[in-house]
């Protein structure tokens, strides 16, 4: 069973930086795609950055520049850099492929105080 774990989160300030990590375990073969995802409160999810196996990226309008989405040495972690932080940003942060396909992990919260 492939099992995805976020960790990283926190309490920052504005202007601040968080650097997640997403651990992948049960399948370390054939991922194309790994993505990161948020979710406010009351809002649905949406997706923040995109990575390939060939380390090409894409991230949504709101934190290009902010964000930074990586492989880590193994392809079983992914990793997202977060800096300038804005309050908008808050928000538990997810990571799954992209289709998505693993049972969607626990998250992590991240929050932006002004």
């Amino acid at each position: 069973q492939v099992q995805l774990v976020e960790s990283g989160g926190g309490l920052v300030q504005a202007g601040e930086s968080l650097r997640l990590s997403c651990v992948v375990s049960g399948r370390i073969f054939g991922i194309n795609r790994m993505a990161w995802y948020r979710q406010a409160p009351g809002q649905q999810r949406e997706l923040v950055a995109t990575i390939t196996s060939s380390s090409t990226t894409i991230y949504t309008d709101s934190v290009k520049g902010r964000f930074t989405i990586t492989w880590g040495n193994a392809k079983n972690t992914v990793y997202l850099q977060m800096s300038s932080l804005k309050p908008e940003d808050t928000a538990v942060y997810y990571c799954n492929g992209l289709p998505s396909f693993a049972p969607w992990g626990q998250g992590t919260q991240v929050t932006v105080s002004s």
